[in-house]
């Protein structure tokens, strides 16, 4: 069953078609899927006081309902370790189409795979599953299963990847966290069964892979055209 507090993020999106991030990972984190610590900084006092809790290094990123594609847009910056440029971004950041804030998140690593969904018309709610990151069209290594997962599909996932040696641990490298990236995808599945009557698609690329955790580092949520009737611009 749809939660509330999902079901008021997505009702808030409605005019837009999409989710802004801040609300989606806050949705995913509502449903135990890790993300960075982040802040939505409206101002650069809030900006300043998450660094002040939580120490550089940050990504910072542009909030707005017109930006869709941020790194397109130049609103995406990484490996900010200082105030003067985290203030600079933030006043660049606001001089962007319809500025709402800065989402400021710590910075996490790993491999780089990509958790995705999209609801056929005719067979329902599909799990994407691959390699991710800038590459992710390139090497077009991904899996389907349709929804609702199953431990035992989570396996067969990871092992019907051309790549998979690299989360077993490769020429001596360290595996992937397995138990937390069964955990994720296990919790991604019941988030699109829940949600899948009002979304198009979900995007979550990167997410980075460690042998300690599994992280969303960026996450789109885009909804279905007639919940909407608007289409956000993709620059």
């Amino acid at each position: 069953m749809l939660k509330k507090e999902t079901k008021a993020s997505l009702d808030a999106a409605k005019s837009n078609g999409w989710v802004l991030e801040p609300d989606a990972k806050a949705l995913l984190r509502s449903y135990g899927i890790d993300v960075p610590r982040f802040t939505w900084a409206v101002n650069q006092e809030e900006a300043l006081q998450f660094v002040r809790e939580h120490g550089y290094p940050v990504v910072a990123k542009v909030v707005s309902p017109k930006i869709l594609h941020k790194s397109d847009m130049g609103g995406v910056v990484t490996g900010i370790d200082n105030d003067e440029r985290l203030q600079n971004t933030f006043q660049r950041f606001s001089r962007m189409e319809a500025f709402e804030g800065m989402l400021i998140e710590e910075m996490v690593s790993g491999i780089e795979l990509m958790i995705g969904a999209k609801v056929d018309e005719q067979f329902g709610p599909i799990i994407l599953f691959g390699m991710g990151g800038t590459a992710v069209e390139i090497y077009k290594d991904t899996v389907l299963r349709m929804a609702p997962l199953q431990k035992r599909d989570v396996s067969s996932m990871i092992k019907d990847l051309k790549a998979h040696p690299l989360l077993e641990g490769y020429r001596g490298s360290k595996p992937v966290n397995r138990e937390a990236l069964t955990k994720a995808l296990l919790a991604f599945s019941d988030l699109v069964m829940d949600m899948h009557e009002f979304i198009e698609s979900i995007d979550l690329n990167p997410v980075f892979c460690s042998p300690q955790q599994c992280v969303v580092a960026d996450a789109r949520i885009m909804l279905k055209s007639n919940e909407t009737g608007t289409t956000p611009r993709a620059s």
